[in-house]
């Protein structure tokens, strides 16, 4: 039976190789273009990406061997690294660390997907292969949308990521939400979400959360999955919206799009 953990490795691997196979034909010119990141050219996004997957690869590997895990210098001297290359050394660096971080998933057993505990270094304890790999999935699928929509403005989360993301909705509004856009306004939304389906409440007033679905809600926000997780994540722009999201009541798209302006 396919555990948590097996299907979030499943996805790292199909979002890689969707990513890879852009990547590798990629000239000078493709890395300088703006990427869905604000302020990020595509290179910058593979470097993000890349040095990620090694300090990932680091933290992974001290878990498995007992060593201890990277700490702030060892990160440090990652980013600096990365932040030297070229253009074209984002992309071909991109490709081989990640690479690497995907194979070392995937090598894990079943025994050590399920016991293995991982210290992220930024949450207070250990957490298993699931929940790390959940993390980097997260990083891994807005930023590959970031790279795709450069060259496809109608690029989308890719699949396999979107059912397993989902749940971390609710604990980034606190990071990625800005109540005070709401000039005081408050709203109950159903949120009613496509592919797959799921249903539930999005309260917005001097906090942004999720709760259940409202017997009696203001509005109703109506989109694709994927399409959530972008807006979430300030990702939906109006030349990246797909037709089928709709809000009706008193707060309209644009002002949810103020509100989830991203990072």
């Amino acid at each position: 039976m396919s555990t948590a953990a097996d299907q979030i490795i499943n996805a790292l691997r199909a979002g890689h190789e969707e990513l890879a196979t852009l990547v590798r034909d990629l000239k000078e010119d493709d890395l300088l273009l703006p990427s869905g990141a604000s302020e990020w050219q595509v290179s910058q996004v593979l470097s993000h990406l890349g040095s990620g997957a090694e300090i990932n690869l680091a933290t992974l590997t001290a878990a498995r061997t007992g060593a201890p895990g990277p700490d702030g210098d060892f990160n440090r001297g990652v980013w600096q690294r990365w932040d030297a290359m070229a253009p074209a050394e984002h992309a071909a660096g991109f490709l081989a660390a990640n690479e690497r971080l995907v194979g070392a998933y995937e090598a894990l057993d079943a025994e050590s997907r399920a016991s293995l505990r991982i210290d992220l270094g930024f949450l207070p304890d250990p957490v298993d292969v699931a929940t790390a790999g959940r993390f980097r999935l997260s990083e891994f699928a807005l930023h590959q949308w970031d790279v795709e929509v450069a060259f496809n403005p109608f690029a989308a989360v890719t699949p396999e990521a979107v059912p397993l993301l989902l749940d971390q909705v609710g604990g980034m509004l606190a990071w990625t939400s800005r109540p005070q856009e709401l000039a005081g306004r408050e709203a109950a939304l159903l949120v009613r979400l496509q592919e797959p389906e799921q249903t539930y409440g999005l309260r917005l007033g001097e906090r942004i959360e999720l709760t259940d679905a409202p017997r009696q809600p203001d509005g109703e926000l109506t989109a694709p999955a994927e399409a959530w997780l972008r807006l979430a994540t300030g990702r939906l722009g109006p030349q990246h919206t797909p037709d089928e999201v709709r809000v009706t009541g008193p707060v309209s798209l644009d002002d949810l799009r103020r509100v989830f302006a991203g990072f």
